[in-house]
């Protein structure tokens, strides 16, 4: 199993977008500050992930969710998880 999952930065309000095959060790490397690209970003929530029998079809999700039209999209559909984390979306 394959997840794509989206990280929310508290700190600068960006979205990480990212897929793995092992949820909680990625999430926590990023938390850790082990993954270059969110290291001065954190911290960082998990807000949701989708799950993939394959990474190919992970890896083509997280393609189509880096583009700018599904940031917008994602940040119209998870404004509710961002009120919850004390972020005015």
């Amino acid at each position: 199993m394959f997840v794509v999952y989206v990280l929310y930065s508290v700190r600068d309000r960006h979205f990480y977008v990212g897929q793995t095959a092992h949820l909680r060790q990625r999430v926590a490397f990023h938390n850790a500050g082990l993954v270059r690209s969110t290291k001065n970003r954190r911290p960082l929530k998990l807000l949701c992930f989708e799950v993939y029998l394959t990474r190919k079809e992970a890896i083509h999700r997280e393609r189509y969710l880096k583009t700018n039209n599904a940031r917008k999209e994602l940040r119209l559909r998870l404004q509710y998880s961002l009120k919850l984390i004390g972020d005015v979306a």
